[in-house]
């Protein structure tokens, strides 16, 4: 899909005190988490993070050719040898977020001439980035309907690693749809941390510059938009540490 606008940001859109306000509110609910017996290790759809492997290399922010090189193995099994995700998360559902950030959202669909079909969102990702945390290349959704969110339903749907399986979903309103925004908002202040900038790859055939690091957003409380079909990641923290919010906003498959 062409676009006029890969992305929109707003900068410095939230306050400082609504900023440290969410992050108390993340820390706390990961502190939660922990105590009761529960892991905050984020995963990706194939249980691929660094606690579930022996010996295994940090995709970092290498790309597919990079990694073939650096590992001597066949592209097929790079996944099985490296882990693309290292971070923690926990899950926020405040309606006073929402009305924060969703009318941010309405207006970068409007400006940046996307203007896609959305009428429903996930819960909010609280991320942690700790020194050395990254998260490397990766989309998060496809836009046909073979990427939608299916149905859980408990003693029927198959399960791995005793966890539900990525794609499916206990929101009856999230069955059917794909993930067509994602939203990242920065929490920190622009010297809180070095490395961690959130960076595109718009493919080897794009008028642009292929590869963009959003420098524009490291102001405290920046929001960026961008649709979720976008190859990105996140670059290794080498200093301090990043505290991020993410929403993924929800309609049916393109058509």
């Amino acid at each position: 899909m062409i676009l006029s606008n890969q992305y929109w940001y707003f900068s410095s859109a939230l306050t400082e005190d609504q900023c440290n306000k969410i992050v108390e509110l993340g820390l706390d609910r990961i502190e939660k988490t922990k105590q009761s017996g529960l892991s905050t290790i984020a995963t990706t759809a194939g249980n691929n993070h660094k606690q579930a492997m022996n010996d295994a290399i940090a995709v970092n922010d290498k790309s597919i050719d990079e990694l073939e090189k650096d590992l001597n193995i066949e592209r097929s099994k790079i996944k099985d040898k490296s882990y693309v995700r290292d971070s923690e998360i926990t899950w926020l559902n405040d309606q006073w977020i929402f009305d924060l950030v969703s009318p941010y959202v309405q207006t970068a669909n409007e400006r940046a001439g996307w203007n896609f079909d959305y009428d429903w969102n996930e819960l909010f990702q609280f991320t942690v980035y700790h020194k050395g945390g990254f998260y490397g290349w990766h989309t998060d959704g496809g836009g046909d309907r073979l990427s939608a969110y299916r149905r859980f339903i408990p003693g029927i749907s198959s399960q791995k690693f005793g966890k539900m399986k990525y794609g499916h979903t206990r929101d009856h309103k999230m069955v059917g749809k794909i993930r067509k925004l994602s939203v990242t908002i920065n929490l920190c202040k622009p010297g809180d941390y070095e490395g961690g900038n959130l960076k595109f790859d718009f493919g080897p055939h794009a008028e642009r510059e292929r590869f963009h690091e959003c420098t524009e957003i490291r102001p405290q409380g920046s929001i960026i938009v961008f649709p979720s079909f976008t190859h990105h990641q996140v670059t290794p923290i080498t200093r301090g540490t990043r505290y991020s919010l993410v929403l993924w906003v929800l309609g049916k498959p393109f058509r």
